[in-house]
């Protein structure tokens, strides 16, 4: 039996709203550290974007090296594989991989070259041997790719997508050499990596970051070899499956917004009977913080009946700061208002939360008079039509009636300020 623990989109260094999370990170790195000591798995997997920035900070990289070292500490016989995602600063991840690599942890951030110019296949396979030497997997440990990195394919009318299926293809057979080149009484599994974004695959609004390279922005499943007995996949952040279960995404650790406090955060726990995946285990992260949006549905509420719900919150005001829950205010837009967020603060003031959004929803029945504009601004063409005029149209589509005279008085003086010489 060979087990995985496959992991990926952590984002350490993360702020919401300007608001730290390094609490919540610190708390899944001890809950990961305490389940890779009492589940013993053979390999860590974390399929990319370990950082949120290419510049992370100084202790987002300290909580980074000090979770490496302690997982080692903790379970000697562990293998860590690691690849870098759209976010991760890919040379700087891999830097110091001879050192890591003492360490049985392998990283590989960049797509490389050799002397003749072909990609280095070999620094992507990691096979994976246990104590007596004995090979017990391979990986083939698939970065972010940028259209730079593939191979050029002639005359394909998508050379990104098409490149990827090439170097996919060759890293399989790569793959498939290491386990011939043994001496095996039995299979073993052969798992590749990626950190892409698979067609059918459920987006997070507010989230990924979109990956429109080369002209494609999602991948068919079909561009992983049957070779493969498992891909571990990092970059959506919602866990899901495709092929039977096979191609997985882990999804991520912690909610990285308010889109994402209805998911189930969690690590894979995949168990391999040669090269048969025979079970696949959700082990759920406990939430540290909690994120709250008043109103729970997305239904547009007046300002009024969202401050209603605000007071009827519990009060607390012993709560230590990190623990207090992550708040979004979901409001009806019912025109400028600028005692809205102070009206917000004053009805929170004793609650144990952090206010980190105010989002203004547009009225359904204002976002249908949008169009009123439109013919507005095509029947009188932009030549013959003041600004003034696009202004208190535009005003009258999104809040239902014209601007009053503060209003209209502070756009006159934006436009005069805007036509007076530099």
């Amino acid at each position: 039996m060979f087990s995985v623990f496959h992991t990926a989109d952590w984002h350490l260094g993360q702020s919401l709203c300007g608001f730290d999370r390094h609490y919540e990170h610190a708390g899944f790195l001890s809950w990961l550290l305490d389940n890779i000591e009492s589940r013993r798995p053979d390999v860590l997997l974390i399929a990319g974007d370990v950082f949120d920035s290419i510049n992370p900070s100084a202790a987002a990289q300290k909580s980074w090296y000090e979770f490496l070292a302690e997982s080692i500490r903790r379970h000697p016989a562990l293998q860590v594989v690691v690849t870098a995602g759209n976010h991760d600063a890919a040379a700087r991840l891999e830097a110091p991989s001879d050192l890591m690599a003492a360490l049985r942890i392998h990283v590989v951030g960049t797509v490389q070259r050799n002397e003749t110019d072909e990609t280095d296949l070999q620094r992507m396979i990691v096979p994976l041997r246990d104590d007596r030497n004995q090979l017990r997997a391979v990986i083939a440990a698939v970065p972010f790719l940028r259209p730079a990195d593939v191979p050029v394919v002639t005359d394909a009318d998508d050379p990104y997508r098409a490149g990827m299926e090439q170097l996919y293809r060759e890293l399989a057979a790569a793959a498939r050499s290491v386990v011939t080149g043994e001496s095996l009484a039995a299979g073993i599994p052969i798992i590749g990596t990626g950190h892409l974004h698979v067609q059918g695959g459920s987006e997070t609004r507010d989230s990924e970051r979109r990956l429109i390279v080369g002209g494609a922005e999602a991948m068919r499943a079909h561009l992983f070899p049957a070779e493969f007995t498992y891909v571990a996949l990092g970059h959506l952040h919602r866990r899901q499956s495709f092929r039977g279960g096979t191609i997985r995404y882990s999804g991520s650790p912690i909610p990285l917004s308010f889109a994402e406090t209805g998911y189930e955060h969690g690590v894979l726990h995949l168990k391999f009977d040669g090269d048969s995946l025979t079970d696949c285990d959700t082990l759920l992260v406990p939430r540290a913080v909690e994120m709250l949006s008043v109103p729970q549905s997305e239904t547009a509420l007046p300002l009024e009946d969202v401050v209603q719900e605000l007071e009827a919150l519990p009060a607390d005001t012993t709560t230590d700061e990190q623990h207090k829950s992550f708040l979004e205010v979901r409001v009806r837009d019912d025109g400028p208002d600028p005692f809205r967020r102070a009206r917000i603060e004053a009805a929170l003031a004793d609650k144990p939360v952090r206010l980190a959004s105010i989002k203004l929803i547009a009225d359904t029945t204002a976002a249908s008079r949008g169009v009123q504009l439109d013919l507005f601004l095509h029947s009188a063409g932009l030549n013959a039509i003041e600004p003034e005029d696009i202004f208190v149209q535009a005003h009258q589509d999104r809040f239902g009636a014209e601007p009053d005279d503060a209003v209209l008085a502070a756009f006159r003086e934006i436009v005069q300020q805007e036509a007076q010489p530099a």
